[in-house]
């Protein structure tokens, strides 16, 4: 597609995102970045380094130098100079990654390396707030969003397949923690922005909800 564009999905832990955004900007020819995973690196160097609490995380705000890269169509993610893209998806690292993002110095620094990335080219980006805060002027804005006990399901599911086995009762504890403390942060919390479009994929397959979001894509970036 020749015209840039933007857009913005957000929602909360466990929708299909990342997932989602992925087959999305492949379908449009996009740059596909998962800023979550940016932010669970930060946590997991804040959880390294014993750093806990809200302003010693802010004091040390500026010391985990994250960088992104596309390899197999696949994002990769570096905390300082080290791959860490398989550690930062466990159950630890998204906690890390909400109590992180609730701290302003950190989400400042983090929205800033987003921007520059999206920056000049046509890209997908989700997260928590890209529609509220990182991309308020996106072309398209999404929430994507499902039941709790949904995506707890998908991410037992997914924890299984990787080999680690997580009661499903303690993956739904954690999904209904990570929304509480996403929403009621004091720093950009989680919300659907007033423009954007609600797609709850609850009762829909992953190639519904990409076809839903590509044809609304294609018919904002004609408007």
């Amino acid at each position: 597609m020749s015209k840039h564009f933007t857009i913005a999905i957000d929602g909360p832990a466990g929708a299909g995102k990342s997932t989602v955004a992925q087959a999305v900007a492949r379908e449009l020819g996009a740059v596909y970045l998962d800023t979550g995973a940016m932010y669970r690196a930060v946590g997991l160097y804040m959880q390294d380094h014993g750093i806990s609490g809200t302003e010693r995380i802010a004091g040390a705000s500026g010391k985990p130098q994250i960088e992104v890269y596309f390899a197999g169509g696949a994002q990769h993610t570096l905390l300082d100079g080290v791959d860490v893209t398989d550690r930062i998806h466990s159950p630890e690292a998204s906690l890390m990654a909400s109590k992180v993002s609730a701290v302003p110095a950190v989400r400042e620094r983090m929205v800033a390396l987003q921007r520059e990335i999206a920056h000049g080219h046509s890209a997908v980006l989700d997260g928590r707030d890209i529609g509220t805060c990182v991309l308020p002027d996106a072309t398209l804005k999404v929430f994507l969003t499902a039941s709790c006990e949904v995506r707890a399901e998908r991410r037992h599911r997914q924890l299984a397949a990787a080999g680690k086995d997580e009661p499903y009762e303690k993956v739904l504890a954690e999904i209904v923690e990570r929304d509480f403390n996403d929403a009621h942060r004091d720093a950009s919390p989680m919300r659907q922005a007033e423009d954007a479009v609600r797609i709850d994929t609850s009762d829909m397959t992953e190639e519904q909800a990409v076809a839903a979001i590509v044809a609304r894509a294609k018919a904002a970036i004609k408007a």
